[in-house]
């Protein structure tokens, strides 16, 4: 089979590799869809903790199931999937507690397996047992089964800050996420979603795609007094930044409501984590501050639920489709934010 191998940071190339065969409790898949994601950029120029070299990278991964291990019977060949690449362990700690998104030996499929940019990808045993294969609902196809995965930690996010009819929410960050942030608020019932972008051009498209009611560039107007403006002075009940941006982390707590949430959904360089915070605005605001990194199999899950409800039109969010030769003008895009969604299909 083809494969995008990152042999180490920065050093991709495409190669003939021998195409996986499942062992017990494994699956084969046919790759139909993997998205690009802007941790995929990251992992190019810098690597990750989990993966080890060379690596199959690509974690938003849909496909057709062409082989199953044996013992495998929740699934046949011909079945229309998509994997939800965080395997939590089903043994620690937040596991037992239900909390796998926070499990303490969390491993990734892109990351500690081979992932999804290549013609097919092996499922390991240990995320067939963990409910991470989910069968395609009716009507959805592969580029929007591989988007359940961003959705799911949009979801993740938005079910810890509690967001709920009659919010006012607004999202920092005209990204992919940002949209979908957007979408979901809006299926949540909120009252009231505004999206906040510095770049004219991704103010452009999310436009299209994100469904807010109120678009704002802080480059061009105040937000703060906007928020309190449209807040009738009391700020905003959800703010999510959604974009890595110690600047827009400091926004947050000013223009939070009291009793109010923050997500910090984006992080920080590691090399630039840190951020002076006013915390007396937490304390006299009583608000509540949280962070979201991923997601769990039941997220994923209830992504897929969502999307084939056509509460979440994932679909809207592909700028492109490339075949995966052209993965490494795929990352280019992606990194230039001059696109929303690039898939890459085998």
């Amino acid at each position: 089979m083809k494969a995008q191998i990152l042999e180490e940071r920065e050093k991709l190339i495409l190669k003939e590799v021998k195409t996986p065969s499942p062992k017990e409790g494994e699956i084969l898949i046919r790759v139909k869809a993997c998205a690009i994601c802007g941790t995929d950029v990251k992992v190019y120029h810098h690597g990750h903790r989990l993966i080890t070299f060379p690596r199959i990278t690509g974690h938003e991964v849909a496909g057709e199931i062409v082989e199953v291990g044996e013992g495998v019977e929740s699934f046949k060949e011909g079945d229309r999937v998509s994997v939800a690449p965080a395997v939590p362990c089903r043994n620690c700690y937040y596991c037992w507690r239900g909390e796998q998104a926070m499990c303490q030996n969390l491993r990734a499929i892109g990351y500690y397996w081979d992932g999804g940019f290549a013609e097919y990808m092996l499922v390991p045993q240990e995320a067939v047992k963990g409910g991470c294969v989910n069968k395609l609902p009716p009507g959805i196809d592969f580029c929007e089964g591989a988007l359940a995965e961003p959705l799911a930690c949009a979801i993740n996010a938005q079910e810890l800050t509690k967001v709920k009819e009659g919010d006012t929410v607004v999202i920092i960050g005209g990204g992919p996420l940002g949209a979908l942030h957007s979408q979901l608020a809006r299926a949540r019932g909120v009252e009231k979603v505004i999206l906040v972008e510095i770049s004219p051009h991704r103010l452009k498209m999310v436009k299209r795609v994100a469904g807010a009611d109120i678009y704002l560039n802080p480059q061009e107007e105040d937000l703060k007094e906007k928020v309190t403006e449209l807040t009738q002075g009391r700020g905003a009940d959800q703010v999510i930044v959604a974009c890595s941006s110690p600047e827009a982390q400091k926004l947050a707590l000013e223009i939070v409501a009291p009793l109010g949430w923050v997500n910090f959904f984006g992080g920080l360089p590691k090399d630039k984590p840190y951020v002076n915070l006013d915390t007396n605005l937490i304390h006299y605001k009583e608000c509540f501050v949280t962070g979201t990194h991923g997601s769990s199999p039941l997220h994923n899950r209830m992504a897929l639920e969502v999307i084939s409800k056509g509460k979440v039109k994932v679909r809207e969010l592909i700028s492109q489709k490339l075949p995966l030769e052209k993965l490494p003008q795929g990352l280019e895009l992606v990194e230039r934010g001059e696109v929303l969604k690039v898939i890459i299909e085998p």
